[in-house]
């Protein structure tokens, strides 16, 4: 028999909030360290070093284009599976989980028959050749990384679709046991094998066929939904229903590259203006230290993703179930927490930045790295309280329905001011101004995010 979903429109907001948010945070701070893991024990390879870690700077976005493409289809398929439940229209549900899977393995398949065929080039275009070495290692991180990305995107995208059928320990789990793998091969290939980026990018890999495995098992074994042979089929007008509710996250990961792309060639550029980081041996430094930045403001975003997204089968269900007064409380509930958050990552990037970079080798590097690495964690963060609170909005208009406005906002904050000020502040500020285009992007798009967080309150006290 199956099971009901009725529980999330019962059971108090603050319980349903952390039973689905905590295990959501946790999949996706796994999700997270694949990459940081990989960094730091690169960070700590003498004969990688911050060459290595730069290398990792240049890839990182490319597995996000990938993420992007995955968190789109599982995203919206989780949305429309939480509002077909709460709408009690069980087959709709159905067809969409199937749908997903094959359009899942799809995209995978392209993104990486793309990424082999065109590897120079895409390398290239994220700041790869701001040095000899430093090409080298990103195009050899980037090949083994590519052979995996089928994978990435299958586990990636199940991974939320798991929590629509309510079982978001599960997705948890998977994550979990893909990333502890990737973990303990990690120093096994790089210190022991001596494999070097290859090294780091096979336990990178192995650990995603783990986590895709896991999925599959668990398609087989569904608790809400019973999906049969006849369940994987490409539902055109399923799909067109799933994309835009998942488009807002495809746009706000995509939009990041778009960002992250603008940043290392500013860096590329501006650096080689710089009288310390123009010298050869020093060029690949502020790549690499903008590089375990942005790692960091990752982990911080993984938690706060992560509250907003376990919130979708929740807001989904009671918003299908007209229950507007519980998701308003939720609402208020999840700005709380993420200005917490915020809050307690800028107390860290302000007080610890020589702790948090020591994690990442800087015994073995110039006292420029050092120096440059603490500018970098205090100026580039100094609006976490905003950047945290501006996602969490963009996240939770998704899941209402919302998506034209939520997919606006999200654009606004990565395109017209991630990527405006990356280009136009280092004009003026020189290898500064990047750092400067963070804190400004936030604080102007928090402006706007106020304006529709008031309005969201209006339209959920509307009872009509």
């Amino acid at each position: 028999m199956e099971k009901s979903n009725a529980y999330l429109a019962e059971e108090k907001v603050g319980t349903l909030m952390r039973k689905y948010a905590v295990p959501c945070i946790i999949s996706l701070l796994v999700a997270a360290l694949y990459n940081i893991v990989d960094q730091i024990f690169i960070a700590n390879a003498d004969y990688l070093g911050s060459y290595g870690n730069a290398a990792n700077t240049v890839v990182f976005p490319l597995t996000v284009i990938a993420l992007a493409a995955a968190v789109m289809i599982g995203d919206g398929c989780c949305a429309f599976v939480s509002l077909s439940l709460g709408g009690g229209s069980v087959k709709d549900a159905e067809k969409s989980i199937g749908s997903s899977v094959v359009l899942s393995a799809i995209c995978g398949v392209v993104i990486c028959a793309l990424y082999l065929l065109f590897q120079n080039g895409i390398v290239s275009m994220f700041g790869g050749t701001v040095n000899r070495e430093t090409f080298e290692c990103s195009k050899e991180y980037f090949f083994y990384i590519t052979l995996g990305i089928p994978f990435y995107v299958f586990g990636q995208a199940m991974n939320p679709v798991i929590r629509s059928d309510g079982s978001p320990k599960f997705a948890m789990a998977s994550t979990l046991a893909g990333a502890a793998a990737n973990v303990v091969l990690d120093p096994i290939f790089i210190f022991v094998f001596k494999w070097g980026m290859m090294g780091a990018a096979t336990a990178t890999v192995a650990g995603q066929i783990i986590t895709a495995a896991l999925a599959v098992w668990y398609l087989a074994h569904t608790k809400t939904v019973k999906l049969s042979r006849t369940s994987f089929r490409l539902d055109l007008k399923i799909t067109g229903k799933i994309i835009p509710l998942g488009i807002c996250s495809f746009l706000s990961q995509i939009s990041l590259v778009a960002a992250m792309a603008a940043i290392n060639n500013m860096i590329r550029k501006y650096g080689a203006l710089d009288p310390v980081f123009s010298q050869e041996q020093y060029a690949q430094i502020p790549m690499a230290v903008v590089g375990i930045v942005m790692k960091f403001f990752q982990i911080v975003i993984s938690i706060v993703v992560g509250m907003a997204a376990g919130c979708i089968p929740i807001v989904g269900y009671n918003m299908g179930a007209g229950f507007k007064e519980r998701v308003k409380k939720l609402f208020t509930m999840l700005l709380v927490c993420e200005a917490a958050v915020g809050a307690a990552a800028l107390l860290v990037a302000e007080l610890c930045p020589r702790q948090l970079i020591a994690i990442f080798g800087a015994a073995n590097e110039s006292a420029y790295y050092t120096e440059f690495a603490v500018k970098a964690f205090r100026i580039y963060l100094c609006m976490m309280i905003f950047a945290c609170i501006n996602k969490a909005a963009f996240i939770f208009l998704q899941a209402m329905g919302r998506a034209v406005a939520s997919t606006l906002l999200s654009m606004v904050r990565e395109i017209i001011f991630g990527v405006g000020f990356a280009l136009l502040l280092p004009i003026y500020f020189g290898l500064d101004g990047v750092l400067y285009s963070m804190p400004v992007s936030d604080v102007l798009t928090f402006l706007i995010s106020a304006s529709v967080i008031i309005s969201t309150y209006h339209k959920l006290s509307d009872r009509r």
